[in-house]
């Protein structure tokens, strides 16, 4: 079933035209461009008002750019049960490992004032309960592979602040323009952890040797032991964690708790 564009009030209420209207791949099939602008299906949330006022604010550097939030003609930052953002050129490229590691190395800083936020508290969905899962707030599940990667788990006293959770298919590329950081995942934990998860995807889904994972991140693998739990459990507490996806985890996990 194809899906469900913009509703006419919510493309009137953005100033967008039904005329150009383009489904684009990614975001799970439910974001639309329509000329300068992207649409997606809002929640209309705390989560969804403070990105949108911290983002509208957040200051460019030459190491990265942002998405702006387009307020609705009518007030707020939503219509009708979506959100609007500013398009901006560029391609993920997952490969550039390195790249995104250095993008939101600039984007964590400028994001160190920032208050932890309370709808964090109110989260309930898988990727939030892995997240607390990761860092021992919430029990384990019954699941072999996770329970092995707990018994490496270190403490850590890096400081946390805001962070984006899923960076790795979420830095555009363009000539001639710094890196675009987009789709923020917002949770508060140290950037270590951030930079942690971008290699462990990058080792599971995008081809980087899972024997570079150490290298990548300095040396330092405490974060990716839990990087690894957070993604492992959001399969799992999503439904869909099966054989292949446990194939598809099992060196890189071998190599992350043989050089822990």
């Amino acid at each position: 079933m194809s899906p469900s564009p913009p509703s006419g009030r919510a493309l009137a209420d953005f100033g967008a035209s039904e005329n150009d209207l383009e489904n684009l791949p990614g975001g799970r099939g439910l974001t639309w461009r329509s000329g300068p602008l992207i649409l997606r299906p809002s929640g209309g949330d705390a989560e969804t008002v403070w990105k949108a006022e911290v983002l509208a604010e957040l200051r460019h550097s030459a190491e990265f750019r942002i998405s702006r939030p387009i307020p609705a003609l009518s007030g707020g930052w939503t219509s009708d049960g979506w959100e609007a953002w500013q398009w901006l050129p560029g391609q993920a490229d997952e490969r550039r490992v390195a790249d995104v590691l250095r993008a939101g190395a600039a984007f964590h800083a400028a994001l160190v004032p920032l208050p932890r936020p309370s709808f964090l508290d109110f989260a309930d969905d898988p990727w939030a309960r892995a997240d607390r899962i990761a860092w021992e707030e919430e029990p384990l599940p019954d699941d072999g592979v996770v329970r092995r990667l707990a018994a490496a788990f270190r403490p850590v006293s890096d400081a946390s602040q805001m962070i984006h959770g899923d960076l790795l298919g979420n830095v555009m590329f363009a000539q001639g323009h710094p890196p675009a950081i987009i789709d923020w995942a917002p949770y508060w934990r140290p950037t270590g952890y951030a930079d942690a998860i971008v290699v462990a995807d990058a080792a599971c889904w995008h081809g980087l040797a899972p024997e570079r994972m150490h290298e990548m991140l300095g040396g330092d693998g405490r974060y990716l032991i839990r990087a690894l739990a957070f993604r492992i459990t959001t399969f799992q507490l999503l439904g869909v964690w099966d054989a292949q996806l446990e194939e598809r985890h099992r060196r890189v996990v071998d190599v992350a708790l043989r050089e822990e």
